[in-house]
Order: structure tokens, then sequence, then C-alpha cells
């Protein structure tokens, strides 16, 4: 099975688009790794993400604002061998970007932002009340770097 690079824009915002929630790893207050699983929109080399405005994310945040935000679709098993444990992989492809995350503070901002994340998820027309937008969290990572590979390839497939 081969694992290979994909660099074509277009493929790489394909697998995030299929993903319906990204994985965001951050860095706790003692140093150690906290991965969640979080809902997201995704343009132009930003991921919006959203939560509360309190909380232990909010203070591992204000300490190290460096993320790491993981989308893999496809979950597919397949083998060389189908008696050879070493030959079996999972067929999928996943997108890794590194970037810091930046709050959105503006109430306009906020609500086109929840506007765009939530066209991601529903075609109803959604509202939102005064409170609700003053206490969401919009998270913005501008991505810094990114990669996007696909596993599981068997050598005809590449």
């Amino acid at each position: 099975m081969k694992t290979i690079a994909i660099t074509d824009p277009v493929q790489i915002k394909e697998v995030i688009d299929k993903c319906p929630y990204c994985m965001v790893g951050i860095t706790d207050v003692e140093g150690n790794p906290y991965v969640i699983p979080m809902n997201f929109a995704y343009r132009n080399g930003v991921i919006y993400l959203h939560s509360g405005p309190e909380g232990g994310k909010m203070e591992m945040l204000a300490k190290r604002p460096q993320v790491c935000v993981t989308f893999c679709e496809g979950h597919e098993l397949v083998y060389m061998h189908r008696q050879v444990a070493c030959s079996y992989s999972m067929k999928s492809r996943s997108v890794m970007c590194r970037g810091k995350v930046r709050f959105i503070e503006d109430m306009g901002q906020k609500r086109e932002i929840l506007d765009f994340f939530m066209s991601r998820y529903t075609d109803n027309p959604c509202t939102y009340s005064e409170p609700a937008v003053r206490h969401v969290k919009i998270w913005e990572v501008a991505v810094e770097e990114m990669t996007c590979k696909a596993f599981g390839l068997r050598v005809s497939e590449t």
C-alpha cells in the first residue's frame, strides 16, 4: 500500500468539504496534547470554529494559541493479501493544518461567520439572539501550514 502527498488545492478542499467535523489539537496548560472534535467551516485558507466563552479550552488557547486541525475522510479497509495482517490498511485521505487561533469579537463579523458556518450544515435560515452572538466564541484559524495525504492506495491507484 502506498501513501501519496496531495498538493492540488481543489482536491484538498474536496477532502475538507466531505468531513462533517474536524479534530482540533490544542496544548493544555501543563503542555500536554488535548484533542477535541469540533464542527467547522472553511474558506479561503481560514478555518472557523466556535465554542462557549469560558472553560478549559479558553485557558489553554490564552497560553498557547497554536492549534493543529485535522480532517479525515473515507475509511475503507483494504489489503494486499487477505491472510497477511501487515498488508491491511485503511484507504482514506486526510488534511492537517496548523495555525493560531484569533477570536472574532465584532458582532457583525460574528453574525456573518455564524451564517456561513450554519450554511455548511443546513439549508434552513437561522437567526441568533443578541446574547447568543455576544457569548459565542468564534475561532478564526488562518492556515499557516497545510498538508494532505492519501493512504492505503494500491500501486495501480497511484
